[in-house]
Protein backbone atom coordinates (compact mmCIF):
# COMPACT_ATOMS: atom_id res chain seq x y z
CA UNK A 1 0.00 0.00 0.00
CA UNK A 2 1.26 3.45 -0.95
CA UNK A 3 -0.95 6.08 0.62
CA UNK A 4 1.49 8.98 0.88
CA UNK A 5 -0.94 10.95 3.08
CA UNK A 6 0.02 13.31 5.88
CA UNK A 7 -1.00 12.57 9.45
CA UNK A 8 -3.17 15.68 9.47
CA UNK A 9 -5.04 14.46 6.35
CA UNK A 10 -5.47 10.98 7.80
CA UNK A 11 -6.81 12.53 11.01
CA UNK A 12 -9.35 14.45 8.93
CA UNK A 13 -10.43 11.30 7.06
CA UNK A 14 -10.68 9.20 10.23
CA UNK A 15 -12.29 12.00 12.26
CA UNK A 16 -9.43 11.49 14.73
CA UNK A 17 -7.75 13.63 17.35
CA UNK A 18 -4.10 13.90 16.35
CA UNK A 19 -1.41 13.91 19.01
CA UNK A 20 1.81 14.53 17.11
CA UNK A 21 4.81 16.78 16.96
CA UNK A 22 4.94 16.18 13.19
CA UNK A 23 1.41 16.59 11.73
CA UNK A 24 2.67 16.77 8.14
CA UNK A 25 4.64 13.54 8.41
CA UNK A 26 3.66 11.19 5.55
CA UNK A 27 2.27 7.70 6.17
CA UNK A 28 2.49 5.02 3.48
CA UNK A 29 0.81 2.00 5.09
CA UNK A 30 -0.76 0.49 8.19
CA UNK A 31 -0.53 -2.90 9.90
CA UNK A 32 -2.86 -4.55 12.42
CA UNK A 33 -0.71 -7.53 13.42
CA UNK A 34 1.57 -6.50 16.30
CA UNK A 35 3.86 -9.45 15.56
CA UNK A 36 5.00 -8.02 12.23
CA UNK A 37 5.49 -4.39 13.25
CA UNK A 38 8.84 -2.97 12.11
CA UNK A 39 10.51 0.39 12.86
CA UNK A 40 8.57 3.24 11.25
CA UNK A 41 5.32 1.29 10.81
CA UNK A 42 1.87 2.66 11.55
CA UNK A 43 -0.20 0.35 13.77
CA UNK A 44 -4.01 0.22 14.00
CA UNK A 45 -5.12 -1.22 17.33
CA UNK A 46 -8.39 -2.87 16.34
CA UNK A 47 -10.86 -3.64 19.09
CA UNK A 48 -13.33 -6.49 18.80
CA UNK A 49 -15.79 -8.27 21.05
CA UNK A 50 -13.14 -10.66 22.35
CA UNK A 51 -9.87 -8.78 21.88
CA UNK A 52 -8.44 -5.31 22.28
CA UNK A 53 -5.20 -4.75 20.39
CA UNK A 54 -4.47 -1.66 22.48
CA UNK A 55 -2.81 -4.00 24.96
CA UNK A 56 -0.06 -4.54 22.38
CA UNK A 57 0.72 -0.84 22.02
CA UNK A 58 3.64 -0.91 24.51
CA UNK A 59 5.15 -3.79 22.53
CA UNK A 60 4.80 -2.14 19.12
CA UNK A 61 6.27 1.11 20.48
CA UNK A 62 9.31 -0.86 21.61
CA UNK A 63 9.56 -2.27 18.08
CA UNK A 64 9.70 1.26 16.70
CA UNK A 65 6.14 1.93 15.50
CA UNK A 66 5.94 5.61 14.58
CA UNK A 67 2.13 6.00 14.40
CA UNK A 68 -0.61 4.45 16.51
CA UNK A 69 -4.36 4.49 15.75
CA UNK A 70 -6.31 3.68 18.92
CA UNK A 71 -9.79 4.12 20.31
CA UNK A 72 -9.80 7.07 22.68
CA UNK A 73 -12.17 5.74 25.33
CA UNK A 74 -10.20 4.37 28.27
CA UNK A 75 -6.84 5.02 26.61
CA UNK A 76 -4.07 7.35 27.76
CA UNK A 77 -1.28 8.39 25.44
CA UNK A 78 2.01 7.17 26.95
CA UNK A 79 4.27 9.89 28.28
CA UNK A 80 7.63 10.58 26.62
CA UNK A 81 6.66 8.67 23.47
CA UNK A 82 8.11 9.80 20.15
CA UNK A 83 5.25 8.19 18.24
CA UNK A 84 2.23 10.03 16.83
CA UNK A 85 -1.26 9.02 17.98
CA UNK A 86 -4.56 9.15 16.11
CA UNK A 87 -7.34 8.82 18.70
CA UNK A 88 -10.64 7.66 17.23
CA UNK A 89 -14.07 6.57 18.39
CA UNK A 90 -14.00 3.25 16.51
CA UNK A 91 -10.75 1.84 15.08
CA UNK A 92 -12.46 -0.38 12.51
CA UNK A 93 -14.64 2.47 11.25
CA UNK A 94 -11.52 4.64 11.03
CA UNK A 95 -9.80 1.99 8.89
CA UNK A 96 -12.88 1.68 6.69
CA UNK A 97 -13.13 5.46 6.25
CA UNK A 98 -9.51 5.59 5.09
CA UNK A 99 -10.12 2.70 2.67
CA UNK A 100 -13.20 4.34 1.17
CA UNK A 101 -11.35 7.65 0.76
CA UNK A 102 -8.55 5.82 -1.04
CA UNK A 103 -11.02 3.97 -3.29
CA UNK A 104 -13.14 6.96 -4.32
CA UNK A 105 -10.02 9.00 -5.06
CA UNK A 106 -8.73 6.33 -7.45
CA UNK A 107 -9.47 6.10 -11.17
CA UNK A 108 -9.77 2.33 -11.60
CA UNK A 109 -12.98 0.45 -12.42
CA UNK A 110 -14.12 -1.83 -9.58
CA UNK A 111 -16.13 -5.04 -9.59
CA UNK A 112 -17.43 -6.59 -6.37
CA UNK A 113 -18.58 -10.21 -6.21
CA UNK A 114 -20.82 -11.82 -3.61
CA UNK A 115 -23.03 -14.91 -3.39
CA UNK A 116 -23.49 -18.12 -1.41
CA UNK A 117 -21.36 -20.23 -3.79
CA UNK A 118 -18.85 -19.57 -6.52
CA UNK A 119 -17.80 -16.05 -5.56
CA UNK A 120 -14.10 -16.88 -5.20
CA UNK A 121 -13.95 -18.70 -8.54
CA UNK A 122 -15.93 -15.91 -10.23
CA UNK A 123 -13.57 -13.35 -8.74
CA UNK A 124 -10.54 -15.24 -10.03
CA UNK A 125 -12.07 -15.66 -13.49
CA UNK A 126 -12.91 -11.96 -13.66
CA UNK A 127 -9.44 -11.07 -12.44
CA UNK A 128 -7.93 -13.16 -15.25
CA UNK A 129 -10.17 -11.35 -17.77
CA UNK A 130 -9.31 -7.90 -16.43
CA UNK A 131 -5.59 -8.66 -16.45
CA UNK A 132 -5.75 -9.00 -20.24
CA UNK A 133 -6.67 -5.30 -20.37
CA UNK A 134 -4.55 -3.75 -17.62
CA UNK A 135 -3.04 -4.02 -14.13
CA UNK A 136 -5.59 -5.51 -11.75
CA UNK A 137 -5.78 -5.60 -7.95
CA UNK A 138 -7.86 -8.20 -6.09
CA UNK A 139 -8.30 -9.44 -2.55
CA UNK A 140 -7.33 -12.86 -1.27
CA UNK A 141 -10.25 -15.13 -0.44
CA UNK A 142 -10.05 -14.74 3.34
CA UNK A 143 -9.76 -10.96 3.02
CA UNK A 144 -13.42 -10.66 2.11
CA UNK A 145 -14.90 -9.32 5.37
CA UNK A 146 -15.19 -5.97 7.17
CA UNK A 147 -11.52 -6.19 8.16
CA UNK A 148 -10.02 -7.67 4.99
CA UNK A 149 -11.84 -5.62 2.36
CA UNK A 150 -10.59 -2.23 3.59
CA UNK A 151 -7.00 -3.49 3.66
CA UNK A 152 -7.46 -4.85 0.14
CA UNK A 153 -8.80 -1.50 -1.05
CA UNK A 154 -5.77 0.21 0.44
CA UNK A 155 -3.63 -1.85 -1.96
CA UNK A 156 -5.00 0.17 -4.90
CA UNK A 157 -2.19 2.00 -6.70
CA UNK A 158 -2.10 4.47 -9.58
CA UNK A 159 -0.94 1.72 -11.95
CA UNK A 160 -4.13 -0.30 -11.44
CA UNK A 161 -6.81 -0.08 -14.10
CA UNK A 162 -9.22 -2.62 -12.56
CA UNK A 163 -10.09 -3.90 -9.09
CA UNK A 164 -11.93 -7.15 -8.34
CA UNK A 165 -13.04 -7.73 -4.76
CA UNK A 166 -14.88 -10.67 -3.22
CA UNK A 167 -17.36 -9.79 -0.46
CA UNK A 168 -18.43 -12.28 2.20
CA UNK A 169 -21.14 -12.07 4.83
CA UNK A 170 -22.25 -13.91 7.93
CA UNK A 171 -25.14 -11.65 8.97
CA UNK A 172 -27.55 -9.10 7.55
CA UNK A 173 -25.90 -5.75 6.88
CA UNK A 174 -22.42 -7.18 6.26
CA UNK A 175 -22.52 -6.77 2.48
CA UNK A 176 -23.76 -3.20 2.64
CA UNK A 177 -21.02 -2.35 5.16
CA UNK A 178 -18.18 -3.47 2.91
CA UNK A 179 -19.72 -2.86 -0.52
CA UNK A 180 -20.18 0.79 0.46
CA UNK A 181 -16.38 0.98 0.78
CA UNK A 182 -15.71 -0.64 -2.61
CA UNK A 183 -18.30 1.49 -4.47
CA UNK A 184 -18.44 -1.05 -7.33
CA UNK A 185 -18.99 -0.16 -10.97
CA UNK A 186 -20.12 -3.76 -11.47
CA UNK A 187 -21.81 -5.69 -8.65
CA UNK A 188 -22.09 -9.47 -9.10
CA UNK A 189 -24.39 -11.84 -7.20
CA UNK A 190 -23.60 -15.46 -8.09
CA UNK A 191 -26.52 -17.12 -6.26
CA UNK A 192 -28.51 -17.32 -3.04
CA UNK A 193 -28.15 -20.56 -1.10
CA UNK A 194 -28.36 -22.04 2.41
CA UNK A 195 -24.99 -20.95 3.80
CA UNK A 196 -24.34 -19.40 7.24
CA UNK A 197 -27.94 -20.14 8.25
CA UNK A 198 -26.76 -20.23 11.85
CA UNK A 199 -26.62 -16.44 11.57
CA UNK A 200 -29.09 -15.67 8.75
CA UNK A 201 -31.83 -18.05 10.02
CA UNK A 202 -33.80 -18.13 6.73
CA UNK A 203 -33.30 -17.85 2.98
CA UNK A 204 -35.17 -14.58 2.63
CA UNK A 205 -32.60 -12.96 4.94
CA UNK A 206 -29.80 -14.43 2.80
CA UNK A 207 -31.46 -12.86 -0.26
CA UNK A 208 -31.80 -9.46 1.40
CA UNK A 209 -28.17 -9.57 2.52
CA UNK A 210 -26.70 -10.54 -0.86
CA UNK A 211 -28.75 -7.91 -2.68
CA UNK A 212 -27.48 -5.18 -0.36
CA UNK A 213 -24.63 -4.89 -2.87
CA UNK A 214 -27.00 -3.24 -5.35
CA UNK A 215 -27.48 -0.27 -3.01
CA UNK A 216 -23.76 0.47 -3.16
CA UNK A 217 -23.25 0.68 -6.91
CA UNK A 218 -21.28 3.60 -8.23
CA UNK A 219 -23.21 6.14 -10.31
CA UNK A 220 -24.06 4.45 -13.60
CA UNK A 221 -23.00 1.04 -12.25
CA UNK A 222 -24.41 -2.32 -13.36
CA UNK A 223 -25.84 -5.20 -11.34
CA UNK A 224 -24.92 -8.66 -12.68
CA UNK A 225 -27.09 -11.50 -11.35
CA UNK A 226 -27.97 -15.17 -11.84
CA UNK A 227 -31.29 -15.50 -13.68
CA UNK A 228 -31.40 -19.24 -12.89
CA UNK A 229 -31.58 -18.58 -9.15
CA UNK A 230 -35.14 -18.70 -7.80
CA UNK A 231 -34.50 -15.74 -5.49
CA UNK A 232 -32.35 -13.58 -7.77
CA UNK A 233 -34.74 -14.00 -10.71
CA UNK A 234 -36.99 -11.58 -8.81
CA UNK A 235 -34.49 -8.82 -9.59
CA UNK A 236 -35.74 -8.70 -13.18
CA UNK A 237 -38.74 -6.74 -11.90
CA UNK A 238 -37.56 -5.58 -8.47
CA UNK A 239 -34.29 -3.88 -9.50
CA UNK A 240 -34.74 -0.67 -11.48
CA UNK A 241 -31.13 0.15 -12.37
CA UNK A 242 -28.81 -1.11 -15.11
CA UNK A 243 -28.40 -4.88 -15.04
CA UNK A 244 -27.07 -7.91 -16.89
CA UNK A 245 -28.63 -11.27 -16.07
CA UNK A 246 -26.86 -14.54 -16.85
CA UNK A 247 -27.76 -18.21 -16.80
CA UNK A 248 -29.12 -21.13 -18.80
CA UNK A 249 -32.60 -19.63 -18.50
CA UNK A 250 -34.08 -18.54 -21.85
CA UNK A 251 -34.35 -14.78 -21.79
CA UNK A 252 -31.24 -14.21 -19.69
CA UNK A 253 -29.23 -11.30 -21.10
CA UNK A 254 -26.17 -13.54 -21.27
CA UNK A 255 -27.60 -16.99 -21.97
CA UNK A 256 -25.36 -20.02 -21.56
CA UNK A 257 -25.83 -22.67 -24.26
CA UNK A 258 -26.01 -26.41 -23.57
CA UNK A 259 -22.73 -27.33 -25.28
CA UNK A 260 -19.60 -29.24 -24.22
CA UNK A 261 -17.49 -26.08 -24.29
CA UNK A 262 -18.42 -22.67 -22.83
CA UNK A 263 -20.67 -20.88 -25.25
CA UNK A 264 -23.31 -18.20 -24.80
CA UNK A 265 -25.34 -15.56 -26.54
CA UNK A 266 -25.35 -11.86 -25.74
CA UNK A 267 -27.32 -9.19 -27.60
CA UNK A 268 -28.10 -11.54 -30.46
CA UNK A 269 -24.51 -12.69 -30.98
CA UNK A 270 -23.19 -16.16 -30.18
CA UNK A 271 -19.75 -16.63 -28.62
CA UNK A 272 -17.75 -19.84 -28.21
CA UNK A 273 -14.78 -20.25 -25.85
CA UNK A 274 -12.99 -23.57 -26.12
CA UNK A 275 -12.70 -24.39 -22.43
CA UNK A 276 -14.18 -27.40 -20.64
CA UNK A 277 -16.15 -26.35 -17.58
CA UNK A 278 -18.54 -28.12 -15.26
CA UNK A 279 -22.07 -26.71 -15.24
CA UNK A 280 -21.54 -24.67 -12.07
CA UNK A 281 -18.33 -23.18 -13.46
CA UNK A 282 -20.15 -22.19 -16.64
CA UNK A 283 -22.37 -20.06 -14.39
CA UNK A 284 -19.27 -18.61 -12.70
CA UNK A 285 -17.71 -17.87 -16.10
CA UNK A 286 -20.94 -16.23 -17.28
CA UNK A 287 -20.99 -14.07 -14.15
CA UNK A 288 -17.40 -13.02 -14.83
CA UNK A 289 -18.18 -12.32 -18.47
CA UNK A 290 -21.21 -10.21 -17.52
CA UNK A 291 -19.13 -8.20 -15.06
CA UNK A 292 -16.39 -7.71 -17.67
CA UNK A 293 -18.96 -6.34 -20.11
CA UNK A 294 -20.26 -4.02 -17.37
CA UNK A 295 -16.69 -2.75 -16.84
CA UNK A 296 -16.37 -1.93 -20.53
CA UNK A 297 -14.15 -4.83 -21.59
CA UNK A 298 -14.48 -6.66 -24.90
CA UNK A 299 -15.40 -10.26 -25.71
CA UNK A 300 -11.82 -10.79 -26.83
CA UNK A 301 -10.72 -9.99 -23.26
CA UNK A 302 -13.29 -12.45 -21.92
CA UNK A 303 -12.00 -15.19 -24.21
CA UNK A 304 -8.32 -14.59 -23.44
CA UNK A 305 -8.95 -14.36 -19.71
CA UNK A 306 -10.99 -17.57 -19.44
CA UNK A 307 -8.48 -19.47 -21.56
CA UNK A 308 -5.70 -18.40 -19.16
CA UNK A 309 -7.68 -19.00 -15.95
CA UNK A 310 -6.18 -21.48 -13.49
CA UNK A 311 -8.62 -23.09 -11.00
CA UNK A 312 -7.98 -22.43 -7.33
CA UNK A 313 -6.53 -25.21 -5.13
CA UNK A 314 -8.96 -27.36 -3.12
CA UNK A 315 -11.91 -26.29 -5.27
CA UNK A 316 -12.81 -29.41 -7.26
CA UNK A 317 -9.07 -29.87 -7.73
CA UNK A 318 -8.18 -33.05 -9.61
CA UNK A 319 -5.41 -35.17 -8.07
CA UNK A 320 -4.07 -38.62 -8.95
CA UNK A 321 -2.67 -40.80 -6.16
CA UNK A 322 -1.96 -44.54 -5.90
CA UNK A 323 -3.99 -45.28 -9.02
CA UNK A 324 -7.10 -43.48 -7.81
CA UNK A 325 -8.57 -40.21 -9.07
CA UNK A 326 -9.42 -37.66 -6.38
CA UNK A 327 -11.68 -34.61 -6.55
CA UNK A 328 -10.44 -32.41 -3.72
CA UNK A 329 -13.00 -29.78 -2.68
CA UNK A 330 -12.13 -28.85 0.89
CA UNK A 331 -12.26 -25.06 0.80
CA UNK A 332 -15.87 -24.84 1.93
CA UNK A 333 -19.11 -26.79 2.03
CA UNK A 334 -22.79 -25.97 2.16
CA UNK A 335 -25.86 -27.83 0.86
CA UNK A 336 -25.71 -26.36 -2.65
CA UNK A 337 -22.00 -26.98 -3.16
CA UNK A 338 -22.31 -30.51 -1.72
CA UNK A 339 -25.09 -31.31 -4.17
CA UNK A 340 -23.06 -29.93 -7.05
CA UNK A 341 -19.92 -31.86 -6.09
CA UNK A 342 -21.83 -35.14 -5.73
CA UNK A 343 -23.40 -34.62 -9.15
CA UNK A 344 -19.89 -34.26 -10.60
CA UNK A 345 -18.84 -37.48 -8.84
CA UNK A 346 -21.92 -39.23 -10.21
CA UNK A 347 -20.90 -38.43 -13.78
CA UNK A 348 -17.44 -39.98 -13.33
CA UNK A 349 -16.90 -43.28 -15.13
CA UNK A 350 -14.14 -44.68 -12.90
CA UNK A 351 -15.65 -47.03 -10.32
CA UNK A 352 -15.92 -47.32 -7.39
CA UNK A 353 -17.31 -43.82 -6.86
CA UNK A 354 -16.42 -42.87 -3.29
CA UNK A 355 -17.71 -39.87 -1.33
CA UNK A 356 -15.63 -38.73 1.65
CA UNK A 357 -17.73 -36.07 3.36
CA UNK A 358 -17.34 -33.94 6.47
CA UNK A 359 -19.62 -31.54 8.32
CA UNK A 360 -21.22 -28.55 6.67
CA UNK A 361 -20.76 -25.83 9.30
CA UNK A 362 -22.85 -22.79 10.29
CA UNK A 363 -26.25 -24.20 9.31
CA UNK A 364 -27.73 -23.56 12.76
CA UNK A 365 -31.16 -25.06 13.43
CA UNK A 366 -31.31 -26.30 9.81
CA UNK A 367 -28.17 -28.44 10.16
CA UNK A 368 -29.96 -31.74 10.88
CA UNK A 369 -32.36 -31.23 7.96
CA UNK A 370 -29.63 -30.43 5.44
CA UNK A 371 -27.32 -33.23 6.55
CA UNK A 372 -30.17 -35.73 6.24
CA UNK A 373 -30.93 -34.35 2.77
CA UNK A 374 -27.32 -35.09 1.86
CA UNK A 375 -28.20 -38.78 2.01
CA UNK A 376 -30.57 -38.28 -0.93
CA UNK A 377 -27.83 -36.56 -2.96
CA UNK A 378 -25.50 -39.50 -2.27
CA UNK A 379 -28.11 -42.03 -3.42
CA UNK A 380 -29.05 -40.03 -6.52
CA UNK A 381 -25.49 -39.87 -7.85
CA UNK A 382 -24.32 -43.49 -8.14
CA UNK A 383 -22.09 -43.29 -5.05
CA UNK A 384 -20.94 -46.77 -4.02
CA UNK A 385 -19.05 -45.91 -0.82
CA UNK A 386 -19.80 -43.06 1.59
CA UNK A 387 -17.27 -42.22 4.33
CA UNK A 388 -18.72 -39.65 6.73
CA UNK A 389 -17.04 -37.80 9.61
CA UNK A 390 -18.00 -35.06 12.06
CA UNK A 391 -20.73 -34.61 14.68
CA UNK A 392 -23.25 -33.24 12.16
CA UNK A 393 -22.64 -36.01 9.63
CA UNK A 394 -24.25 -38.50 12.00
CA UNK A 395 -27.61 -37.29 10.61
CA UNK A 396 -26.56 -38.18 7.07
CA UNK A 397 -25.30 -41.53 8.34
CA UNK A 398 -28.63 -42.31 10.04
CA UNK A 399 -30.41 -41.67 6.75
CA UNK A 400 -27.87 -43.64 4.68
CA UNK A 401 -26.91 -46.66 6.78
CA UNK A 402 -29.76 -48.83 5.51
CA UNK A 403 -29.80 -47.41 1.95
CA UNK A 404 -29.36 -50.11 -0.74
CA UNK A 405 -26.33 -49.87 -2.98
CA UNK A 406 -24.25 -47.60 -0.74
CA UNK A 407 -21.69 -48.96 1.72
CA UNK A 408 -21.58 -46.36 4.47
CA UNK A 409 -18.99 -45.73 7.19
CA UNK A 410 -19.19 -43.13 9.97
CA UNK A 411 -16.82 -41.85 12.66
CA UNK A 412 -16.29 -38.59 14.47
CA UNK A 413 -12.97 -38.16 12.65
CA UNK A 414 -11.51 -39.68 9.45
CA UNK A 415 -9.12 -41.73 11.59
CA UNK A 416 -12.09 -43.99 12.37
CA UNK A 417 -12.38 -45.33 8.81
CA UNK A 418 -9.00 -44.59 7.24
CA UNK A 419 -8.16 -48.27 6.70
CA UNK A 420 -11.54 -49.01 5.13
CA UNK A 421 -11.15 -46.04 2.77
CA UNK A 422 -7.72 -47.24 1.64
CA UNK A 423 -9.15 -50.69 0.99
CA UNK A 424 -12.06 -49.28 -1.05
CA UNK A 425 -9.62 -47.39 -3.29
CA UNK A 426 -7.02 -50.16 -3.51
CA UNK A 427 -7.86 -50.87 -7.16
CA UNK A 428 -8.47 -47.28 -8.22
CA UNK A 429 -11.76 -45.44 -8.65
CA UNK A 430 -12.91 -41.87 -8.13
CA UNK A 431 -13.04 -40.23 -4.71
CA UNK A 432 -14.68 -36.91 -3.82
CA UNK A 433 -13.26 -35.33 -0.65
CA UNK A 434 -15.44 -32.47 0.59
CA UNK A 435 -16.13 -30.70 3.88
CA UNK A 436 -16.21 -27.27 5.46
CA UNK A 437 -12.81 -25.63 5.74
CA UNK A 438 -12.50 -26.09 9.51
CA UNK A 439 -12.65 -29.88 9.07
CA UNK A 440 -9.20 -29.87 7.35
CA UNK A 441 -10.22 -32.73 5.06
CA UNK A 442 -7.28 -32.16 2.72
CA UNK A 443 -5.36 -34.23 5.30
CA UNK A 444 -7.42 -37.28 4.32
CA UNK A 445 -5.64 -37.37 0.97
CA UNK A 446 -2.24 -37.03 2.65
CA UNK A 447 -2.84 -39.88 5.06
CA UNK A 448 -4.14 -42.66 2.82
Amino acid sequence: MKLNLSLSKIAEIMDAKLVSAHPEEKVASFVTDSRVVAPGDAFIALKGQKHDARRFIPDVLKKGASVIVAEAEGFTVPENSNASFLLVEDALKALQALAKYHRVNSTLKVAAVTGSNGKSTTKQMLRAICETAGETVANMGNFNNQFGVPFSLLEIQDKHKYGVFELGASKEGDIEEIASLAVPDAAVITNVGPSHLEFFHDMETVFRTKTEIAKCLNFGGTLVYNADDEFLSRLKTEFKGKSISFGFTPGADLQILETDNFSFTYKGEAYVIDVKLERHDKLNAAAAAGAAIALGLYMDNVKKGLLSFTPMPMRLERVEKNGAHFILDCYNANPASMKNALEILGREAASPRVAVLGDMKELGASSKEYHRLLARYVQDNRVEYAFLAGPEMKYAYEALKSAPGVKTFYALTPQGWKKELSAALAKGGTCLVKASRSMNFENVLKEI
